[in-house]
């Protein structure tokens, strides 16, 4: 069955809201592994909107399951990563206006920058996963920069009505066989719900989802250890062949 990464970006946008000391990240990302989380991922935006660099430290210090961290190809965050060191960084696309991220990252219009930023990363011995859309383009150029793993954009999978999410869901499951194919590890993200996920989960080779939304919402209502146990178990059936 795929990993499942908690995202609690919005843990931290609460917080944020007020300025204040709580809710705290670091809180929610015990109850999260307290619940079946297999990571805790954070993103460390460069306007710091929610989570802090304060979060990141003590998260390195605490999160005893994988800790990914998501940044932007920028040499200030980038700077934070190899100094901290967390498990894992996807490298994802930023705009300042945008409310959240709204598609995947241009890997084959930047090789350059993105080949220089994968190195130092795994210089630094940390995993590289490229956050992109399911094209082969994409695919083949995060392959070629040495990227680990990709991570597909599935949020139009998840914004599609009946009609088209069909082939939203071939498009994911296309590109992750040819990322497969490229010797890189599969993983997903970006607006997957409860009701949702588990055509996600079960594409052939999937080994790692990253959810947070969905999740941080349903804790409002049940608690941050419920609801990330209630996600778990909907992947549960889900082996990896």
């Amino acid at each position: 069955m795929p990993d499942l990464g908690v995202n609690i970006d919005h843990v931290a946008t609460v917080r944020q809201a007020r300025k204040t000391y709580e809710p705290d990240p670091v809180w929610a990302a015990a109850l999260a592994e307290l619940g079946g989380a297999d990571g805790i991922t954070i993103h460390l935006r460069e306007d710091r909107r929610h989570i802090q660099e304060r979060d990141v430290r003590l998260l390195r210090q605490t999160v005893s399951v994988n800790l990914n961290l998501e940044i932007a190809a920028e040499d200030a965050v980038v700077d934070i990563a190899v100094d901290v060191l967390p498990d894992a960084v996807c490298i994802v696309p930023e705009k300042r206006e945008e409310v959240t991220t709204e598609g995947g990252l241009d890997v084959a219009g930047q090789i350059a920058k993105m080949k220089a930023v994968v190195a130092r990363c795994k210089n630094a011995g940390i995993l590289v996963s490229m956050f992109i859309d399911a094209e082969s383009d994409q695919v083949n150029a995060s392959a070629d920069i040495g990227a680990d793993a990709v991570e597909l954009h599935t949020g139009q999978y998840a914004l599609a009505g009946k009609e088209t999410r069909q082939a939203e869901l071939d498009k994911l499951i296309s590109a992750g066989r040819l990322a497969i194919e490229r010797g890189m590890r599969l993983h997903a993200g970006h607006g997957l719900t409860y009701r949702n996920v588990q055509p996600i989960a079960a594409i052939p080779g999937m080994r790692e989802l990253n959810i947070g939304h969905s999740i941080v919402a349903r804790a409002l209502m049940v608690g941050m250890q419920q609801a990330v146990r209630e996600m778990r178990n909907l992947l549960d059936p889900f082996a990896n062949p």
